[in-house]
């Protein structure tokens, strides 16, 4: 039923044109709910391929796996999340944004389901001009700056990726993603460049050094709605395009051994560190957790480019946990923001007095993001730490101590505002500030996600290793 695959790429657009003649809540969070539906359904009973032609020797193509249907399914359930809590957050212009907000669903559920270079490659270009005007969306002046550098970022890691495909076509039949490499002749030194440029295009929108810097300018400015898609969902198009380039295209057999591998390794883990460092020292809560994301995606990374199974299941595991504790943690800043008007960590001493659920959901994604049992980011941080011991038996320990030090470091930018919060000293009052269901059940259910998927991962684990023995 090759059709099917295009449902739950239309929907959104569906949701778009009405968002745009009547951009109402009771009209707009069916609509979010059927799209979920929609991909859901969609993993359930699509199978095949749709092609349509396209360019000559390559098709526009969809089709399904298992990867790409685990990504489908989590990023049409954290946009929904948070495109329900915008409700109560936006006050104005609601119809542009949610606009721009689905077509960028649209364009990240496509990035899921494409099955060759090409099909990626375009949607991944619309992710970027999509989501361009969610950073605009304020229309301040510093607003359109960061809008700015981070369309300039993104386009910029876009070339890198264009030249890798430009080089990458020739050496494949259609640049079709294949498990295992779609290689028909051996690794020269071109191509080898070229798998380079496209993990550090592709990373750029990951958040990874050299390109990583658009983060901690655009999320600030940002509505926090669209700052937890940025941060949660967004950043994942980028590791898509680096687990896609390596595992489908060039092959772990391919690259293992390279200097392509041991660069991208050095960067992710320069890039691990570094941000955790920068979240320790930033005083605005939103760009503390932008710097945050720099680094903890970079844990996605890592995983990936060690070429191996545990790492390999750490490292989706780690994608799909820190999109579920991010998205948290970005629309607890914005209860924060939307209620009180706080924006630095300094002026959070009490407000857990006043907002109890908000803090208590910042506090259970926070400790998920650390890794403490029995919160989800504990498995995905494990298995990353088995599978670097692993893959670089003699020196792989330096990996894992990497990863620990920036546990430590995320405990330290994370858990101190939530105990000023909840125990600001002395005999603090403030009055209690109610938050709609809006901002309510998407924060309930994303806690809750956090800790069952810390509880149970058995199934998703399950998933992975069959995957894994595929590629590898």
């Amino acid at each position: 039923m090759p059709y099917l695959l295009l449902l739950p790429i239309l929907l959104p657009v569906l949701t778009a044109a009405i968002a745009w003649l009547k951009p109402v809540k009771g009209t707009l969070i069916p609509l979010l709910i059927l799209e979920a539906v929609a991909v859901a359904a969609c993993a359930c009973t699509a199978t095949g391929s749709f092609t349509a032609p396209c360019v000559p020797g390559m098709d526009f193509m969809l089709a399904t796996d298992r990867i790409g249907l685990i990504f489908a399914v989590l990023f049409s359930v954290m946009f929904l999340l948070a495109g329900i809590f915008g409700f109560e957050y936006l006050h104005e212009r609601l119809g542009t944004y949610y606009v721009f907000y689905c077509l960028t669903e649209a364009a990240m559920i496509g990035l899921c389901f494409a099955g060759n270079l090409l099909t990626f490659y375009l949607f991944y270009e619309a992710m970027t001009l999509l989501s361009f005007p969610l950073v605009l969306h304020e229309g301040t002046e510093s607003a359109r700056r960061a809008a700015v550098k981070y369309l300039g970022y993104s386009l910029f890691g876009a070339a890198l990726a264009l030249f890798g495909f430009f080089t990458v076509a020739g050496a494949t039949n259609g640049a079709v993603f294949t498990a295992g490499g779609a290689l028909t002749a051996p690794a020269t030194p071109l191509l080898l460049a070229a798998a380079l440029a496209m993990i550090i295009g592709f990373g750029g929108k990951a958040g990874m050094i050299p390109l990583h810097d658009w983060l901690p300018t655009a999320h600030p400015e940002a509505p926090a709605p669209a700052s937890a898609v940025l941060s949660g969902v967004i950043t994942k198009g980028g590791v898509l395009g680096i687990l896609r380039t390596v595992y489908y295209l060039f092959g772990a057999d391919t690259l293992r051994g390279t200097y392509v591998q041991q660069v991208v390794l050095l960067l992710a883990l320069l890039t691990v560190f570094t941000g955790s460092m920068l979240a320790y020292k930033e005083k605005v809560l939103k760009k503390r957790l932008a710097y945050s994301t720099v680094s903890q995606v970079s844990y996605v990374v890592f995983g990936l480019l060690l070429l191996q199974p545990y790492a390999f299941g750490g490292a989706i595991l780690q994608a799909v946990f820190h999109a579920v504790a991010k998205v948290c943690l970005f629309l607890c800043a914005g209860a924060f923001i939307c209620k009180t008007g706080k924006t630095r960590v300094g002026e959070l001493g009490g407000i857990g007095r006043s907002m109890p659920l908000p803090l208590f959901c910042f506090a259970c994604a926070g400790l998920s993001l650390i890794g403490i049992p029995p919160f989800a980011g504990f498995v995905s941080k494990w298995y990353l730490a088995e599978g670097s011991l692993a893959a670089f038996p003699a020196y792989g320990w330096i990996g894992a101590a990497v990863l620990l030090v920036s546990a430590l470091l995320t405990a330290g930018y994370l858990l101190v505002p939530v105990s000023k919060g909840f125990f600001p000293g002395g005999d603090f009052h403030a009055p209690r500030i109610a938050c709609g269901p809006c901002i309510n059940i998407p924060l309930a259910l994303l806690t809750a996600a956090a800790l069952l998927l810390g509880l149970f991962p058995g199934q998703l684990i399950t998933w992975l290793s069959g995957i894994a023995s595929g590629l590898m």
